[in-house]
């Protein structure tokens, strides 16, 4: 095994890589050396399969690290798009393994993953309107269909395990989301690669998912804590 502290990366089956979030005295709350941590990964990938999961079962992700300075969260929160847009256009699929709760952040971690195992005591909720932002709104429709997915990004309501299989939020439920989702990367790898690849890109294609990620991402520099956009400002006036 390797990695940071903050990101346990192995290999649990051939051609399979494993990637599991490591703060649980956090609840796996996203700052910068974990995104940072994750982008890496993301830009090295040599597997047929990846595995994104948690080191604890008491969540998934609970989103940017709410502890942190304005300045910095806003930092992390817009290269948490960074991240789901490597994500997206990853040519090899990726399997989420969603132990325990996924808000905000890691909410759209499980989305920009291509299928989704849930454990029975899994609760999925977005959290934007009532911070000023627009979060999730890129991925939810080409899951759940438009209706359901402004009701999701609007009430910012939890969705328990069931609900989210019965509306196409995840894919599966399973005791051990972790082992299922193994077992499910460990299949998908021994597809054909340049199929798989293509599959992927079409979906994102006919989805213009990332089209919407990269409008949703411009849409909330301004109001994460105006930071961000000022920091585009300095970095285009050098």
């Amino acid at each position: 095994m390797n990695g940071s502290e903050e990101l346990l990366i192995d290999h649990p089956a051939e051609e399979v890589l494993r990637l599991r979030l490591n703060r649980p005295e956090r609840l796996n709350a996203i700052d910068m050396p974990l995104v940072s941590a994750l982008i890496a990964a993301f830009e090295d990938v040599d597997t047929r399969a990846v595995v994104l999961g948690s080191s604890t079962p008491k969540a998934f992700c609970s989103g940017a690290d709410l502890d942190l300075e304005d300045e910095e969260r806003a930092r992390v929160s817009d290269l948490l798009y960074e991240l789901y847009e490597k994500m997206v256009g990853l040519p090899v699929p990726i399997v989420v393994a969603l132990d325990g709760h996924a808000v905000g952040g890691g909410a759209q971690l499980a989305i920009a993953g291509d299928l989704r195992i849930a454990g029975p005591e899994t609760k999925i909720r977005v959290s934007g309107p009532g911070h000023g932002l627009a979060v999730a709104a890129w991925g939810l429709p080409s899951l759940v269909g438009r209706g359901r997915a402004l009701d999701l990004c609007l009430t910012m309501r939890a969705v328990g395990a069931e609900e989210a299989l019965a509306i196409g939020l995840v894919d599966r439920i399973e005791d051990n989301p972790g082992k299922a989702a193994v077992d499910l990367a460990s299949e998908l790898a021994r597809l054909d690669p340049d199929a798989v690849r293509r599959v992927k890109h079409v979906v994102a294609v006919a989805s213009r998912s990332l089209d919407a990620l990269r409008e949703e991402r411009t849409g909330n520099r301004e109001h994460w804590s105006g930071s961000v956009a000022a920091l585009s400002r300095e970095e285009r006036g050098k």
